[in-house]
């Protein structure tokens, strides 16, 4: 057999279907088992080759919606894209808890994105900070005027911050370049406005420019919101409402004072933010680097990283939880704009503003991390989880119609979700039916 030879000459210019072939005879693979790549309905292969290189196909996800959730008065559906058991449940049951006390209260700061410009060598970085910020008026004029329609939005280059960060390798000058993006997540605005400064800046400094690039600690850009959950809204498994208000309050405690337990934590919290933004078309990726930096910067002063929500008690004894995470979502570009399923989850949701987008996003994190801390302290997290993996496993080893009911519930019976077990199950289970 010839040695495979991943090297494919001209790959790039090849239609979707002809790629699907090359890599099919690579992998050795059938052509019947390579539809799976292929775009669902109503899905066209000319808007995936304008997203990503070398397009093959679709990688489709579940698409859940997160009933219940009502934020500053208003009724949302949620749509959720993501590939765990459990999380869309957990998320709308919070929901349904809180609607209770009037739901969610949430609010977002002004969407403001930080453009970074490093300089490099610079003979005197105290007396060119100086320097930079007596030019901060000259040096915004030369940024706004990169992208007008941002300025005719409300929108563009607001401030400078110059920082001045020790190395190994010397001082770094780092100048912030502070953009206010309106309704767009603002990565190519702020990137295009950084380029054009750091000639300027350059010159002013007597350095020699670095990297130009966005940031996606987005400290100046944070969705808030906060939520009442009842106390006798939270009993079960024989624990009663107020025992299990002062489960969840220790679970955060923990969280808040042990950085291995903080990262599971923050985890569940980005659980539901990535599910909502993957399926409105979002930049996941950037949401998590922010929401983990972010922990970390908070805790800069007193540990190595901070959970993004808070629990407290309130005199009625009612549980109140909180939620401060970096937003940097939009409505206009990227996929958001172009993909058909993103697009259609918008008009679902009914936003009309990034603003609006990243409050309902905040409020989704606080009910699936409320939701995960109330199993914890009450039932365990495993419970409720493994019950739905266990249709999973059902389905996996060969289960069909009701059989997938009956294996599930066994399976999470014995509390032995595992394919060589539900293996043996369904063969007792079919060695029993009747014969027809």
């Amino acid at each position: 057999m010839a040695e495979r030879s991943s090297e494919l000459s001209g790959f790039y210019k090849k239609s979707a279907e002809e790629r699907r072939k090359a890599v099919r005879e690579f992998a050795g693979l059938e052509e019947e088992a390579a539809k799976a790549w292929l775009p669902p309905p109503g899905v066209d292969s000319a808007v995936l080759e304008r997203m990503i290189e070398n397009v093959i196909g679709t990688f489709p996800l579940p698409l859940g919606v997160a009933t219940n959730f009502r934020v500053n008065g208003k009724d949302y559906l949620v749509p959720m894209a993501l590939e765990e058991p459990s999380v869309v449940a957990a998320a709308s049951h919070a929901a349904k808890i809180a609607r209770a006390k009037g739901g969610f209260h949430a609010q977002t700061s002004t969407p403001v994105m930080i453009g970074q410009i490093s300089l490099l060598d610079v003979p005197d970085p105290h007396a060119a900070r100086h320097r930079i910020l007596a030019a901060q008026s000259d040096l915004l004029a030369l940024a706004n005027a990169k992208d007008p329609l941002l300025n005719k939005v409300g929108g563009g280059a607001r401030e400078l911050e110059v920082r001045l960060v020790p190395t190994p390798r010397g001082t770094i000058l780092i100048v912030h370049l502070h953009v206010d993006v309106r309704d767009a997540m603002g990565a190519n605005a702020v990137n295009t406005m950084a380029e054009a400064l750091a000639p300027e800046l350059a010159k002013l400094s007597g350095g020699r420019r670095n990297l130009r690039i966005l940031s996606n600690l987005a400290i100046h850009r944070v969705a808030r919101a906060w939520a009442i959950f009842p106390k006798e809204e939270l009993a079960g498994e024989g624990a009663a409402g107020p025992q299990v208000v002062e489960g969840v309050l220790d679970a955060w405690n923990f969280a808040a004072h042990d950085p291995f337990r903080c990262a599971t934590h923050n985890k569940g919290i980005m659980n539901g933010i990535s599910a909502v933004a993957i399926a409105t078309g979002n930049d996941f990726r950037a949401l998590e680097a922010g929401a983990h930096s972010f922990a970390a910067w908070k805790a800069r002063e007193g540990g190595v990283i901070a959970p993004l929500t808070t629990y407290e008690k309130n005199p009625d004894g009612d549980l109140v939880g909180t939620i401060e995470v970096p937003m940097a979502v939009g409505l206009v570009g990227g996929a958001t704009a172009v993909h058909p399923t993103a697009k259609l989850d918008v008009r679902l949701l009914g936003v009309k503003s990034a603003s609006e987008l990243a409050e309902v996003m905040a409020s989704v994190g606080l009910a699936q991390n409320f939701a995960a801390l109330r199993a914890l302290a009450n039932e365990g997290i495993q419970k409720g989880h493994m019950a739905l993996h266990a249709r999973n496993v059902a389905v996996m080893v060969g289960a069909t119609g009701p059989e997938v009911d009956e294996l599930a519930r066994r399976l999470a019976e014995e509390h032995a979700v595992r394919q060589d077990r539900a293996k043996e199950i369904l063969a007792q289970m079919r060695s029993k039916a009747p014969q027809g």
